[in-house]
C-alpha cells in the first residue's frame, strides 16, 4: 500500500479540528465526548492529539453528527482554470 493521499489526510485533520471545537464549545470532558460519540476514551484522546491513521473521513463525519453537528457534502463542477477537482472542508465559525 502506498502513502496516503495528502488531500485525504488534510480532510481528516480538518474534520478532527471541527470535532475538537465542538467538544470545547459544548464543554464536554473527553469521557463525556466519548460517551456521546459512542467510542472509548482512548480513541477520543488519540483523535484530539491528531492520531488519525486508523480513522476514515466517513467515521469522523459520523462522530460529528453524534456531537449534534450537521455535515453537508456539496459536489459541483470544478472551474475550467483548475486541472483537477478538489476536496475542501468548510466549517462555520461559532461565537
Amino acid at each position: 500500500m502506498g502513502l496516503p493521499e495528502p488531500e485525504e489526510e488534510l480532510t481528516k485533520v480538518q474534520l478532527a479540528g471541527i470535532i475538537r471545537d465542538a467538544i470545547r464549545r459544548q464543554r464536554l470532558t473527553q469521557a463525556a465526548a466519548a460517551a456521546r460519540m459512542g467510542i472509548d476514551h482512548p480513541k477520543v484522546s488519540a483523535l484530539l492529539n491528531g492520531r488519525l491513521a486508523n480513522v476514515s473521513s466517513g467515521r469522523l463525519m459520523r462522530l460529528l453528527t453524534a456531537l449534534g453537528q450537521d455535515v453537508e457534502i456539496t459536489v459541483r463542477e470544478k472551474p475550467r482554470s483548475r486541472r483537477r477537482g478538489r476536496v475542501r472542508v468548510v466549517g462555520e465559525a461559532h461565537a
